[in-house]
């Protein structure tokens, strides 16, 4: 699943050029870190992603 909308980081980039493999990376680190703070949300008894983790 795409986590990532490619249009809004393409017009965030000003003029640079990202491959398609770029795209897949950034999803596959976005989906580990919020895999991350789901886990520490859960560890201190919360149902609410909070800032502090990320």
């Amino acid at each position: 699943m795409a986590l990532v909308v490619k249009s809004a980081v393409r017009k965030y980039l000003k003029g640079m050029r990202a491959s398609g493999n770029f795209f897949k990376a950034m999803d596959k680190h976005l989906s580990d870190e919020l895999t991350k703070a789901v886990w520490r949300a859960k560890q201190n008894g919360r149902k609410t992603l909070r800032p502090e983790d990320l």
